[in-house]
Parts: structure tokens; sequence; C-alpha cells
């Protein structure tokens, strides 16, 4: 593929993604007032989460429907924390802008705090497809191990240990410490609540003993937040982190139309449910990454045909899933 014919492919899929959101802006009107629109989502998200949670609490819903729905709340304020990362909301008014930063993170406390989150997304945009990527790296990109690859899907912080010294040798400046306190001090609490309670179940398992009083109190509430964040949490990011790790290159990127490739696939369904269609839809943002989620999902129905269409010879692929035997490396057919 020659440079100019890349080049050609990805300013033809610009335009269109450009040329869809103007003119369902210009359909909408309502859609310009987007730090609005994005702050009732945002308030919708938290108060149908304490919704849920307050059902759940007065056994008005079983713990599997909780942990569902909240899993799918949660999906949305991810979307949201991704958007306040690249700064389109409230990009003037830093008290409102970091207020908000701070919700979403508190309804998805396993992860990296937003503001440490933004450098090394910023960064990702910059070097995805290669080493350097830490942000995909950490979520298990480019790892061809099965067993590996789930383990660092499902927990974060497993993963984190485990890779640390290949990462060290690897991606220049990382430091452990930064990315583990960068969870300081939400996600800290929610792994020590997620272990502990583990690690009791285990201990009664093979010798059973009685808890003194304020030890029930504290693993009721424990188990509590069990069931209403930290397992939906889970479900929500294994979701994502697989879609995700999935969808991206690792290694062999030449430019922005080998970054990443479109998952359709009915096997991932489930998966998209709780990471809001991100397989089907992250590729957009690749190409215009200042685009709110909820725009990205509207023309993504018409986009996707497009980027298809440049990808017969040269462009976007969809539902290359078996670059997962290759650790993600995008090779050309």
């Amino acid at each position: 593929m020659s440079k100019l014919t890349a080049k050609q492919n990805i300013a033809a899929i610009v335009t269109a993604i450009k040329a869809e959101e103007k003119s369902l802006r210009a359909r909408y009107p309502i859609l310009e007032k987007q730090n609005g629109i994005a702050m009732v989502i945002l308030l919708l998200s938290l108060c149908s989460f304490i919704g849920v949670a307050t059902l759940y609490y007065f056994a008005a819903i079983p713990a599997w429907l909780c942990i569902l729905l909240v899993a799918f709340i949660t999906s949305i304020t991810h979307e949201l924390e991704h958007d306040l990362i690249h700064k389109l909301y409230f990009s003037k008014r830093p008290l409102i802008h970091n207020f908000m930063m701070l919700v979403v993170w508190l309804m998805r406390p396993n992860t990296v705090n937003p503001w440490y989150r933004r450098r090394i997304h910023l960064h990702h945009h910059k070097v995805s497809g290669t080493p350097q990527d830490l942000e995909e790296r950490l979520v298990g990109n480019g790892i061809k191990s099965p067993f590996l690859r789930a383990v660092v899907i499902i927990d974060g912080l497993l993963g984190l240990l485990i890779n640390s010294k290949r990462f060290s040798r690897e991606i220049r400046d990382f430091r452990f410490f930064q990315v583990f306190n960068a969870g300081f001090p939400i996600a800290t609490a929610y792994f020590a609540i997620l272990y502990g309670v583990i690690a009791f179940h285990v201990l009664q398992l093979f010798h059973p003993f009685e808890l003194p009083k304020w030890g029930v109190v504290l693993l009721a509430v424990a188990q509590f937040l069990m069931v209403v964040l930290i397992v939906p949490n889970i479900v929500r990011s294994t979701s994502l982190n697989l879609i995700t790790s999935s969808m991206h290159y690792y290694g062999g990127v030449g430019n922005l139309l080998e970054q990443t490739h479109v998952i359709t696939s009915r096997w991932f369904l489930p998966f998209q449910l709780f990471c809001f269609d991100f397989g089907r839809t992250h590729t957009i943002h690749h190409f215009v990454p200042n685009q709110p989620f909820y725009i990205r999902q509207l023309i993504s129905k018409k986009i996707r045909p497009i980027m298809a269409l440049h990808g017969v010879r040269y462009g976007v692929r969809f539902d290359d899933l078996q670059s997962l035997k290759r650790a993600n490396h995008y090779s050309t057919p």
C-alpha cells in the first residue's frame, strides 16, 4: 500500500464521519448543548445506579439483576470518562469538569484515576499498535497466551503485577508504582474489599470461624458492595477489556487504518452490551477523537459500511479474529 493511498483512504473516512455528524447536528439542534447533555447523562446514570442499589438493599430485585443493571449503567459512565479525557465537556469550567471526572471514577472504582488515564490514553492515540501503548497492554493487547490474556482481562491489578518486569524492559518511562499509585485511594479500596471477601470465604471453607459483631457488620457492608459495585464492574471491565484488547492491533501497524479492526461478530454481542457497543464504534473514534460517544453511536450504522468499502483492499478490517492467534499482530493477507 502506498502512503498516498493510505492517506487518501483515511481522509475519505474522516470526511464521511464529519459529514455525517454535521448532518445529524443540523437535524437535531439540541446536540449543540453538549455540556448539558453530558451532565444529564451523568446525573441519570448516577441516579439509576443509586436506584438499583436501593432496590437490591430492600430485596426488591435479586443480586444477579442488580449486577447486570449496574454493569450496563457503569458502561455508560466509562464512555463519559473517555469523552472527559478528551475535554469534550466543560473544558472551560474546571470545577464542573473535575467533579464529573471524580463521579465517573467513583462509579468505576477498579480503574486508575481519570487524570492519569488521560495521560496514557492521549499517548495511546500517538503510539497505538506499538509496544509503547501502555493503555492497551495493561488490558491484554499483544499477549499470545490465552490463559495469561484471560487473567489480565479479568483482573487488572494481577495483570499489572504479572507484566511489570516485561513492561519495565519494553516501555519507556514505565514505573510500576506510578501506575499502581494512580489507583489510590479508590481502586485500592476496591481491590482490598474484593480480595478481602474472597479470602474470608476461602478461609471459611477450610477452617470455619465466627466473626465478632463488628466483623459481621463489616462483612455485610463488604458483601453489599460486592453486589452493587464490585462484581458489576468486574463484568463491565472484563467485557470492555476483552473487546478492546481483541480489536486493537499490536505490531505491524503502519498507519491509522491498521490500528484497529471493527468487531461485529455475534459471539461478542453479550460483551458489547456491557461496554456500550465499543467493538462496533471505537474505530470511528480513532479517526475522529473529538466526538461525543452518543454521536459516534448514532452515526455508526452509516459509517461502518463506508469503512468497509475503503477496507476492501486497503483500509479498515472487520472481525479479524484470526489476529488473536498472532497476539494481535497486523499482517498483510
